[in-house]
């Protein structure tokens, strides 16, 4: 069967080429959308995926992270007091504008947290250390982010809101959603520059004590303290992505891109293989003329086409790792998941095999005694 499928696709290379091609294409499409939308997805939970291990403590009403509610400062003592909890970390993030020597601007979320632990960031750090954030003035940005801050280089003076800060270090891949590019600072910094009150706070960092679980804090905090709510990191990370997408286009975008990419994978292998099998129908008809039943014709066709499966997939996953490595260059960081493999290769037959559909009813209908008709 396999030697017999194999002949037959050599036997019109151009059209064997054409349907590697659709199905290239579309693997290609597929996992270029996945990684770009798993991208975006990473950058909306990265605030909080950073900070695991610590329960959340937010304004009762956020459901995303990235759209933080400022929170009093006595909320934190009353959190400390609590029997369970060992330490409360406060942490600001701030909307600012960021203006540099040569006139450029940008907006930055600027993340304080607190000395010496700094407990709440920064994270993926390069070149800097948590303590080169002590010194007056001093910011931590991102090594992909030197050109949308005009060609910040470490050491380098700008401007935040019109006060003067220098450039203390490097992160590497550290990124956020929605609020502008991420930088690093102390809480106080955090607070001059971007106009916070030194008793608000964007959220609490809560650790508990050993022994203690994480849940019974969880709801002594719901419970007795007005006003916050107390998360699992984890839950705030999933309610983070499902309210972000909920409220946007994205989900909708990229599954609109995929189905595309898919449908017209489908169509590609469909239209060839069905003109292949007309080309090759003599061959077909003399195949049931001898005793070939429609079943064995249909796993020819079916074999043939999971060749071009898994050719397709090989040589299309090999693009995708190309792309993904390509744009990393520029600081569009994203791993796929071990799952997803498994998930595009199934996508991949999925789209070969139904695609083969179109010549397996045509030969299935060809009477035998075609073959012997002028």
């Amino acid at each position: 069967m396999f030697r017999t499928a194999y002949k037959f696709i050599r036997y019109d290379k151009a059209k064997s080429l054409g349907a590697l091609a659709g199905i290239v294409i579309s693997v290609f499409l597929v996992g270029q959308q996945a990684g770009l939308f798993i991208f975006l997805t990473d950058a909306m939970r990265s605030l909080v995926d950073n900070n695991k291990g610590y329960i959340w403590v937010t304004d009762e009403t956020t459901t995303n992270a990235n759209q933080l509610s400022l929170l009093d400062t006595r909320k934190g003592n009353e959190i400390a007091s609590l029997p369970g909890v060992e330490r409360v970390y406060p942490v600001v993030v701030a909307t600012v504008g960021a203006k540099f020597a040569n006139g450029k601007t940008s907006g930055m979320a600027l993340v304080g947290s607190q000395a010496p632990g700094f407990v709440g960031g920064p994270w993926r750090l390069y070149t800097a250390k948590p303590q080169d954030m002590l010194p007056d003035g001093a910011i931590i940005t991102d090594f992909y982010d030197a050109k949308a801050h005009g060609g910040l280089k470490p050491g380098d003076y700008f401007e935040i809101n019109g006060k003067k800060v220098y450039n203390a270090g490097l992160t590497r891949g550290a990124r956020s959603f929605g609020g502008g590019l991420l930088a690093f600072t102390t809480i106080e910094r955090a607070r001059y520059l971007g106009n916070v009150s030194t008793n608000k706070v964007s959220f609490y960092l809560v650790r508990h004590k050993p022994g203690v679980t994480e849940t019974s804090v969880i709801q002594a905090i719901n419970g007795s303290i007005n006003g916050v709510r107390a998360w699992n990191a984890d839950a705030l990370s999933e309610t983070t992505v499902r309210t972000v997408l909920a409220t946007n286009g994205i989900a909708a975008s990229f599954g609109s891109l995929i189905g595309f990419a898919i449908i017209s994978g489908l169509v590609i292998i469909g239209l060839t293989l069905y003109s292949a099998a007309i080309d090759r129908i003599k061959d077909y008809g003399t195949l049931k003329a001898i005793g070939a039943t429609n079943g064995y014709i249909s796993r020819l066709i079916l074999m043939q086409a999971f060749l071009f499966a898994v050719v397709g997939f090989v040589v299309g996953r090999g693009l995708v790792e190309g792309f993904r490595y390509g744009i990393a260059q520029s600081g569009t960081l994203f791993y796929f998941p071990g799952w997803f493999d498994f998930a595009l290769f199934a996508v991949t037959i999925l789209i070969s095999l139904g695609g083969s559909v179109f010549a397996i009813r045509r030969i299935n209908s060809l009477e035998p005694a075609t073959v012997f008709r002028g």
